[in-house]
């Protein structure tokens, strides 16, 4: 929205106020000043001069040469090109030694003496585009018959006007009008409002029109008068065009340019009627199936429920808070004009225009909520300036009543305010900003009831009003103090680790990581989870990203196919992400995993050993880094995404917490890849929880290695077996390992040799053979015994 200052100051005394200031009080006010821009351009030397006669140029057809009426005491002879001059014309003067603004990149120049075309010219008439106020260059800017001969044409334009920018926010409806803006700014300021008062107009004949409401809830107030008799050959004075452009509207008609002229000065959409083209009373309510009304713009809207309109005998005739209608809209023929000012509620009006794809300046106002008790004093206004501009015979008012909204008191407890604000303002202070903001007050005890005016449709609430207090009060006045808060420590269990020391081991093993969103597509979660139910997405940002992830292995998958569409052949990823398994409506379970991907070359291709693919066991001792101290348990599985005889389950302390293994067959051949990735998915907590390093000292005595050879049925896994004998050997018993496994000649069907490494080593003392034989012999019976386990020889 564009204001003028000097409109402005007309309102407010603001007395010598600078422009800056007046932008940084209603910034810091909530009313922000995008833009501070000059009316016109510099320049001097300009005055209003009376063109006296107008003669043909002797040597050039599109030429004339004039005499005028400076101010100077002599009569200028002045070559001019305008099409427009004419005898009697008040137009702008360039006098010798004026400097004109320099235009559209152009430099400025000084206006001297010459001879055109054999004819002296002493200085130049201007067109507004010469003076930088508009692109018109048609002809001459033609000024007032009242503008006094030889003023500076700054001073009686108006040119030393500023225009203010401002961007309000949608709930500051109350400050889409010169007045609103004063009223806000008298309060931020606490100076004095200088808004005109309209005078009641007395009616000096009975021509009226009936009016009715027959939608009480969505028309508070109608208003209507018409006034007879109008001068159709009156125009819309300089002082009123200057101040609708200023705020970016285009002079129409002098009738339509009083109703936008009291909308941007009191806020109130008006509408002027042609008073002839209407047929009885006019009644407000919601058009009928089969009605339509052509609009202003052209534009016919036909029956949509719910939509108001303003209808007279013959039907609709414009619609309610939105735009008048063509067929009855005033013309250079008016001579009658029926005005109407209403007030339309906002949740009437709201949505409509940008449903029916138009725009005005009247639904922007009335969906954000006019003062519903100013709109018989915006009628009284208009008629008054339609008397002195166009003249007539103004009737009676006629008016019907709605609804107005309803304004409760609301109870504002300044022990709150300050409580809410973190610093002191007195009781006398707040009721003296309310009371500038013409808030009503009924002082209690301990608390104020306040009724907000009737043109705030923001203030509902107490908080509301804190707000306005801080607002109005100024910010500047809030302590500058730091901020203090007390820090406690958390105890950190020892030994726990963080998710960047994860994603460091992961990354110090080759590993890189991604992120990837964590909606994906339906069919990821049916192949890689097994999952026929994911949780959908109400509103999902695409079509395919239609589902909650309950594994993060589908974008790790989808990651390699897109390396490997770029020219890469070996990939390390892994992701730590939420995965979300919980019941649709409450998606309660939201587990943290840690997933990698292991594709192409073990090692990257260098000329030292040949290309090794990378396989489950590399995998496998990943995952076991992970676990860092403490150890893990894998033992076979299946799993939806991995390959039915090639994946693993792992476990923590008995408990599971993943997987790991090659990628299924079936999705390795979907996702086009010529070998299986091998994957990993684990939850993170476990892996946070972490072991504390102790210290142990290192031993002085020899370590002692035996290696055991035996034979077991085919389907024994080995890690059980492990697990076993580690769990009854002595503490000089510093490893149990599986170092060999053996199918073939000399083994029986069925069968299959595993070799165990056991390492012992005392810290005290030597161990002797038969220390060290009573511990083989112990693992043999064990292995016998529970395993069925033979010595192979």
């Amino acid at each position: 929205m564009k204001i003028s200052v000097q409109w402005l100051r007309e309102l407010v005394d603001l007395g010598d106020m600078p422009v800056d200031a007046i932008a940084r009080t209603l910034t810091m006010g909530g009313l922000e000043v995008e833009e501070i821009t000059p009316v016109a351009p510099a320049f001097s030397g300009i005055v209003v001069a009376h063109v006296k006669s107008v003669a043909p140029h002797p040597n050039a057809d599109k030429l004339r040469v004039t005499e005028v009426d400076a101010g100077t005491g002599e009569t200028l002879q002045i070559v001019c090109g305008a099409p427009n001059v004419a005898a009697g014309q008040k137009v702008p003067c360039a006098l010798v030694g004026a400097k004109l603004p320099a235009i559209g990149g152009n430099a400025g120049f000084e206006i001297k003496r010459a001879k055109l075309r054999g004819v002296e010219s002493n200085g130049m008439l201007c067109s507004a585009r010469e003076l930088g106020l508009s692109e018109d260059h048609a002809g001459l800017l033609v000024l007032d018959a009242d503008a006094p001969v030889g003023r500076d044409v700054r001073e009686a334009l108006g040119l030393d006007d500023v225009y203010l920018t401002l961007k309000l926010t949608p709930n500051r409806g109350d400050c889409l009008s010169m007045l609103g803006v004063a009223r806000d700014l008298a309060a931020l300021t606490d100076r004095a409002l200088r808004a005109p008062a309209p005078m009641a107009v007395s009616a000096k004949e009975a021509a009226s029109r009936a009016v009715r409401i027959s939608a009480p809830k969505a028309c508070g107030a109608y208003f209507g008068r018409v006034i007879r008799g109008i001068d159709p050959a009156a125009r819309t004075p300089e002082w009123m065009a200057r101040k609708l452009e200023r705020a970016g509207l285009r002079p129409i008609h002098p009738l339509v340019d009083i109703t936008n002229f009291v909308m941007l000065e009191r806020g109130q959409p008006m509408h002027a009627f042609d008073q002839a083209k209407l047929e009885g009373a006019i009644d407000v309510r919601f058009m009928r199936e089969g009605e339509r009304v052509k609009l202003l713009n052209g534009e016919t809207v036909e029956y949509q429920p719910n939509l108001l309109a303003i209808t007279d005998a013959s039907g609709p005739v414009a619609l309610a808070g939105v735009m008048g209608g063509f067929d009855s809209m005033v013309t250079e023929a008016t001579a009658d004009v029926f005005f109407e000012s209403a007030f339309f509620h906002p949740e009437a009006v709201q949505g409509k225009a940008r449903a029916l794809g138009l725009s005005s300046d009247a639904a922007y106002r009335f969906e954000r909520g006019v003062d519903f008790a100013g709109s018989r004093a915006a009628l009284e206004r208009a008629t008054a300036l339609a008397l002195e501009i166009c003249g007539g015979s103004p009737g009676p008012i006629t008016e019907a009543a709605g609804e107005f909204p309803r304004r409760a008191p609301v109870a504002v407890r300044p022990a709150r305010v300050r409580a809410l604000l973190g610093y002191d303002v007195d009781d006398a202070t707040m009721r003296s900003i309310l009371e500038r903001l013409r808030c009503k007050l009924d002082v209690r005890a301990d608390t104020l009831d306040v009724v907000a005016p009737t043109w705030r449709f923001d203030l509902a609430i107490e908080e509301d009003y804190v707000e306005e207090v801080a607002r109005v009060h100024g910010y500047d006045h809030v302590p500058a103090s730091p901020p203090r808060s007390a820090l406690r420590m958390v105890p950190q269990p020892d030994g726990r680790r963080t998710r960047f020391e994860l994603r460091d081991l992961l990354a110090a093993l080759g590993y890189q990581e991604v992120v990837n969103y964590s909606f994906v597509p339906e069919a990821w979660e049916r192949d890689f989870a097994g999952n026929e139910r994911p949780v959908r997405l109400a509103n999902p940002i695409a079509s395919q990203m239609s589902v909650m992830r309950t594994t993060l292995l589908g974008g790790l998958v989808a990651t390699l196919q897109s390396n490997l569409n770029r020219g890469e052949t070996r990939a390390r990823l892994f992701e730590i992400g939420r995965c979300f398994e919980g019941p649709q409506a409450s998606l309660e379970v939201q587990p943290e995993k840690v997933a990698g991907l292991a594709f192409g070359s073990r090692f990257p291709e260098q000329w030292g050993q040949k290309a090794v693919p990378v396989d489950f066991f590399d995998v496998k001792g990943d995952v076991e880094a992970l676990a860092g101290a403490r150890e893990l348990v894998f033992e076979a599985a299946t799993h939806p995404s991995c390959h039915p005889g090639r994946c693993a389950r792992v476990s923590l302390d008995g408990h599971p917490i993943g997987i790991v293994g090659e990628l299924h067959p079936r999705l390795q051949q979907a996702c086009e890849l010529d070998r299986a990735p091998v994957v990993f998915e684990l939850l993170a907590e476990p892996l946070l929880e972490g072991a504390a390093a102790r210290f142990q000292g290192f031993s002085r005595m020899p370590v002692v290695r035996r290696d055991l050879a035996f034979t077991v049925a085919e389907s024994q896994p080995a890690g059980p077996l492990v697990a076993a004998v580690r769990g009854r050997v002595p503490a000089f018993v510093r490893a149990v390992e599986v170092f060999d496994q053996y199918r073939g000649q000399g083994i029986e069907a069925g069968q299959k040799s595993l070799a165990l490494r056991i390492v012992m080593q005392d810290t005290d003392r030597t161990l002797t053979d038969s220390d060290v034989e009573a511990v083989m012999a112990s693992i043999r019976e064990q292995l016998a015994q529970q395993f069925r386990a033979k010595p192979r020889t």
